[in-house]
C-alpha cells in the first residue's frame, strides 16, 4: 500500500493532489482533493476519503448522507500529480441532491433537487466548533458555558428544547426550535464522546 501512496506527486502541490470522481458509466460527478492519510484510508477501507481544505480534515464521502462511493479502480495520470476515481456512487454526489456537482451549464443558476441539502455540512460545521469550545473553552460563548456547567445543564437544556419542538404552535416556529433541540442535541453528543457520523451509520444499519 505504501508503494502505492508513493507515487503520487505529493510535494508539487504542497502535499494534496487533485481527485477527479466519475461513476461506473463514464458521468464525472465531482472534483475533490486527498493528501496521502486520505488516500491510505481509501485503500484501506475501499471507500472515498477526501481531504477537506475548508475544515482541515479527512472526511470519508457520505459519512453523514449516507451517499458514499464504493471506489471500483484508481488511476493516475501522466505527471502522476492527479488521480481519477472510478466509483460505485451511492445516492447523490452533490451536496445540492444533484446526482453530479456539474449538473449546470456556466452561468446556471444553482439547483437545489428537492429543496434539500443531503451533504449536511452545516451540522458537521456545527459539530466541529461545539467540539472546539469544549477543549478550548471561549469566554462569553454559550456553548462553552454549558461544558463547564456540566451533564446535568447540558441534558436539562435538551430536555426543555425538546418540549418547545413539541408545543409549538406553527410550521415557522416548530423549524426555529427545531434547529435549537439540534444544536442542543449536538452538545449533548459531544459531552459524551460521541460523534455525529457514529449515530448516522446506526441509522445506516438500521435501513440495512
Amino acid at each position: 500500500m505504501e508503494e502505492l501512496i508513493k507515487k503520487a506527486n505529493w510535494e508539487k502541490n504542497g502535499g494534496i493532489v487533485p481527485v477527479i470522481v466519475q461513476d461506473t458509466r463514464g458521468e464525472v460527478l465531482t472534483l475533490a482533493y486527498m493528501n496521502r492519510e486520505a488516500l491510505r484510508k481509501t485503500l484501506e477501507t475501499g471507500y472515498a476519503h477526501y481531504y477537506s481544505r475548508s475544515q482541515d480534515r479527512i472526511r470519508m464521502k457520505g459519512e453523514v448522507s449516507g451517499n458514499v462511493q464504493k471506489v471500483k479502480e484508481i488511476r493516475i495520470d501522466c505527471d502522476n500529480d492527479a488521480l481519477l476515481l472510478i466509483v460505485e456512487q451511492v445516492g447523490a454526489a452533490c451536496h445540492t441532491g444533484n446526482y453530479s456537482c456539474f449538473y449546470r451549464k456556466l452561468g446556471e443558476p444553482e439547483r437545489i433537487a428537492g429543496g434539500i441539502d443531503y451533504s449536511l455540512t452545516i451540522l458537521r460545521e456545527l459539530e466541529e466548533l461545539i467540539k472546539q469550545r469544549k477543549e478550548k473553552p471561549l469566554d462569553g460563548s454559550y456553548t462553552s458555558k454549558l461544558f463547564a456547567e456540566g451533564k446535568e445543564k447540558i441534558y436539562k437544556k435538551f430536555g426543555e428544547e425538546a418540549v418547545e419542538v413539541l408545543v409549538a404552535e406553527n410550521r415557522e416556529r416548530i423549524i426555529y426550535e427545531t434547529a435549537d433541540m439540534l444544536y442542543h442535541l449536538l452538545v449533548l453528543l459531544t459531552y459524551n464522546g460521541i460523534s455525529l457520523s457514529e449515530v448516522m451509520a446506526e441509522l445506516r444499519r438500521r435501513r440495512k
